[in-house]
């Protein structure tokens, strides 16, 4: 086992793996930004060292400064969270080069899944079902309009290298697949450095479900259920849960099994998420994320087990000792992310903190790095914790997490708040039929009233 682990991370995720790794009796390092000096996962870690100013690419991103800052303090691995340096498979490389692990899975697989097309041409080869769509990158040269026509219309222009919705447009017809394509092929080239793109077939009405898996390296694998991610805003995910109640038991086994199996295949080492759009009874794979998911927790309250413990066990080189057979999944289990924003207009909200009080009970979880008195900046994301409930049955999920919502209160700063107020009291989200595209017509719907 490790005996000191640096967290390249800040905010909740940061103190969440510093609560692991103490539990584990491993010494911690927080590293921060000058902005982050008063962060709680900064107060509570054993060490802690300034890597850079506020803006992330010269302290957050920045790989010689977070190397430096091992070799100053003797970390021998480092956890990197989400987000980041979380799937950079160039990071994870000069770590390994330097003797000092990185508690996640290899550079193969980091840059093999970082890659959409190569996801995808992957995913197939290991018997998991895909959108239609182009065969591989579409390059300037081709002819989009015959390959699109072949997928048949409508058709999601992607990134190749994308993620949170960036460099990403629908084309509903072949008029509109010029504009789309090139719209898209600029802003990827802006965000990512990275042109390539691929079309696949636009699903009208789909579902976000996403499976779990962990691995150890060795050809062991399971998966640990699903999550249904589907009330998304701008392809970025605001309540997640646990079971998805548009699925039955035989088909989460089923889709479950596939995944795990793939990941034995691959021998993968570590936790991962498989992401699927699902409509009409069928999955279709969109892209694997390579690291620990922002909604992990409601995993963990459905099956008891602690995924970061197991990261930090698997990177320390011991196998699985969980088979599938010891999974045993228990009630329901929400997350609502908390951000400082407005709650309609979602513009961010930094600022001092002038009243806390988190929410409490049985079945009730707060992942959160803020505290009376704590000033939000304004560099990063958003997100300031995360309110995470279970229950024996959805409905007692649905009315334990009305109770806490109405219970949490920050002050100071606008939150997210309100909207999972108002969501929670929705018939539709009550009977869980809701789809990708619910919630921004929910929030149109609401500006026009």
């Amino acid at each position: 086992m490790f005996s000191k682990i640096l967290i390249a991370n800040r905010g909740e995720i940061a103190l969440r793996i510093l609560r692991a790794c103490k539990e584990l009796g491993i010494r911690t390092v927080a590293v921060h930004s000058t902005a982050d000096q008063d962060a709680m996962h900064v107060r509570l870690a054993d060490e802690s060292v300034c890597i850079g100013p506020p803006i992330a690419r010269d302290s957050y991103l920045n790989i010689p400064q977070i190397l430096a800052a091992c070799e100053i303090t003797g970390a021998d691995a480092v956890h990197p969270g989400y987000g980041f340096l979380s799937e950079n498979a160039r990071f994870a490389e000069i770590l390994e080069a330097h003797g000092i692990t990185f508690i996640g899975p290899t550079s193969e697989h980091i840059r093999m899944m970082g890659d959409k097309i190569v996801a995808k041409q992957t995913a197939q080869e290991l018997g998991i079902p895909v959108v239609p769509g182009s065969d591989g990158a579409v390059r300037p040269e081709d002819d989009h309009h015959a390959i699109a026509a072949k997928i048949g219309f409508p058709v999601l222009v992607k990134a190749a290298a994308g993620g949170g919705g960036r460099g990403m447009k629908v084309a509903r017809t072949a008029a509109e697949l010029d504009t789309a394509l090139s719209t898209a092929r600029s802003e990827a080239k802006a965000a990512f450095g990275d042109d390539a793109m691929y079309m696949e077939k636009y699903l009208g009405q789909p579902r976000h479900i996403e499976v779990q898996v962990l691995g150890d390296g060795q050809g062991n694998a399971i998966h640990l259920g699903e999550r249904d991610c589907s009330l998304q805003r701008r392809h970025q995910k605001v309540f997640e849960e646990c079971p998805s109640p548009a699925l039955n038991d035989a088909q989460r086994q089923q889709i479950g099994e596939i995944c795990a199996e793939a990941m034995r295949k691959m021998k993968y080492r570590g936790a991962g998420t498989i992401e699927f759009l699902y409509e009409n009874g069928e999955f279709y794979f969109i892209e694997m994320n390579t690291r620990l998911q922002v909604e992990h927790p409601v995993t963990e309250m459905v099956t008891g087990i602690d995924l970061v413990n197991e990261q930090i066990r698997i990177a320390s080189g011991a196998p699985l000792t969980i088979s599938q057979d010891d999974i045993r999944f228990t009630g329901h289990a929400i997350e609502c992310r908390i951000n400082a924003e407005n709650a309609r207009t979602f513009v961010p909200s930094p600022g001092t903190i002038t009243y806390y009080h988190p929410p409490g009970g049985l079945g009730v979880r707060v992942d959160s790095g803020v505290y009376q008195g704590y000033t939000i900046p304004p560099y990063y994301d958003s997100l300031i914790g995360k309110l995470i409930v279970h229950g024996r049955t959805r409905v007692e999920c649905l009315m334990r997490l009305r109770r806490c919502l109405h219970e949490f209160v920050v002050d100071g700063i606008q939150t997210t708040i309100p909207l999972f107020s108002d969501l929670v009291d929705n018939q539709d989200i009550a009977n869980g039929a809701y789809d990708i595209h619910w919630l921004e017509k929910f929030l149109k719907e609401e500006q026009t009233l």
